[in-house]
């Protein structure tokens, strides 16, 4: 059997929930999926922002739907509600998160356990909520987790008050991704595939002005450069249709090959 390119990556009809949508690589990530035909539910604590990009997308993209939902995934109560509005869920991506700035010196018990909880705890919580609609359209799973994941900082960059990398960064997106493994084996008998990617050094645009810290973050990978958010475009495309049909429990590290040296 011979199935063409274009109808792997087709995602007409399909629905995505996709948390931290408005942000910075979520946008992007919504991008990707409405250009394959998705309708997407555009999640985040900042609804404000979610409408002005679910606007934007049903301008560009008039045939499909596109909603903004506040979802505060700290509470519990906020995701029951935000998954009792989804009648159908195809594809669940995981990307929100929120943290505080620390050294492994300056952080507290608090901001320890708040860290763990925005970016392990809460996947836990949203996968719970839907999976029973994940089970009923055999869906997929994307979850997005850290090139730090994988990888220790290097404290020469970040060594100051400016730049700092909290050790629970870390440590929640390395179980992010033995998280994906596990649901990978465990949901597998429900034909759901769960995967995640690693992004390596996409920085906030006010972060890029400092030119000097972009130049040694660049040289950090052997591709001497940062990445951009439209270049996690092809690797979500590829995870949430059928053209990974035969991928589950994988992390697809997009670093600039950050982890090689």
């Amino acid at each position: 059997m011979s199935i063409l390119l274009k109808e792997l990556f087709d995602l007409s009809g399909k629905t995505a929930l996709i948390t931290g949508g408005a942000g910075y690589l979520g946008t992007e990530m919504c991008e990707a999926l409405a250009e394959q035909g998705a309708n997407i539910y555009i999640a985040s604590r900042d609804v404000n922002k979610c409408r002005i990009l679910a606007d934007k997308l049903a301008a560009k993209y008039p045939n499909q739907n596109f909603s903004a939902m506040k979802l505060d995934l700290m509470n519990k109560n906020s995701i029951a509600e935000t998954v009792s509005k989804i009648d159908k869920l195809d594809i669940l991506i995981n990307n929100a998160w929120s943290g505080n700035k620390n050294s492994f010196e300056s952080i507290s018990n608090e901001d320890w356990e708040y860290d763990i909880d925005m970016s392990l705890n809460s996947v836990f919580r949203l996968v719970k909520a839907t999976q029973h609609l994940l089970k009923q359209s055999q869906g997929v799973i994307l979850n997005t987790a850290s090139m730090y994941g994988h990888v220790a900082p290097d404290y020469r960059m970040y060594n100051n008050e400016k730049y700092t990398n909290p050790p629970s960064y870390g440590a929640a997106k390395a179980a992010v991704i033995q998280f994906s493994k596990y649901l990978s084996s465990f949901l597998a008998p429900y034909h759901i595939r769960v995967n995640c990617i690693s992004p390596g050094p996409f920085p906030f645009p006010e972060t890029q002005k400092d030119e000097e810290f972009i130049r040694r973050l660049g040289e950090k990978n052997p591709m001497n450069r940062i990445g951009q958010p439209y270049e996690l475009k092809g690797v979500v495309a590829l995870l949430c249709s059928d053209a990974s049909s035969y991928i589950t429990g994988q992390n697809i590290c997009v670093d600039g090959g950050w982890g090689v040296w």
